[in-house]
């Protein structure tokens, strides 16, 4: 009898298969497949948030990679290309990256007053996207929808930030 297949293999299962889709990828381009490229993938693939390439850089020197930001950068941009890692731009301007491999198509909602992002997925947007592709005749790869707001949770800093302001007035 076979044993159950757990989320742990699952997930090194994914792992595999994205460094095989990055492997082809820079064979197809002709660039080396250095250690670095595939430690960055390893860390990429090791968070479930959204990050900046200095918080990444960051996290890689404190585990004492020997990784230049110049890589870090060089190497996103190629997994973007790849469909590897997705960009975003939110409230900052500053772009903040995401894995994309194995995950659901997902939006996001954004406080304008503390930039805590959100994920949510609906199956209406899907319905929508494919209904809109179908209407004007258009093959719709992939979509971002991003919608920005104020939050109402009670622990919103930027909001208890304002009110601890204004009281001390």
């Amino acid at each position: 009898m076979a044993a159950p297949v757990t989320s742990s293999d699952k997930q090194k299962e994914k792992m595999e298969e994205v460094k095989r889709i990055f492997a082809a990828y820079l064979d197809k381009r002709g660039l080396r497949k250095t250690s670095e490229r595939f430690a960055i993938i390893d860390e990429i693939y090791k968070r479930n948030d959204h990050f900046d390439v200095e918080s990444l850089y960051v996290e890689m020197k404190n585990k004492n990679y020997h990784v230049s930001r110049a890589t870090v950068y060089n190497t996103l941009d190629l997994l973007i290309e790849c469909d590897l890692v997705k960009r975003h731009t939110f409230v900052s301007g500053q772009a903040v990256f995401e894995k994309s491999f194995g995950f659901r198509q997902h939006d996001h909602l954004v406080c304008l007053d503390c930039a805590e992002v959100l994920e949510f997925c609906d199956p209406r947007v899907g319905d929508t996207q494919t209904m809109i592709g179908n209407l004007l005749n258009f093959e719709i790869r992939h979509h971002s929808l991003v919608l920005y707001g104020h939050c109402t949770r009670e622990n919103c800093d930027k909001k208890n930030n304002k009110q601890t302001q204004e009281k001390t007035k």
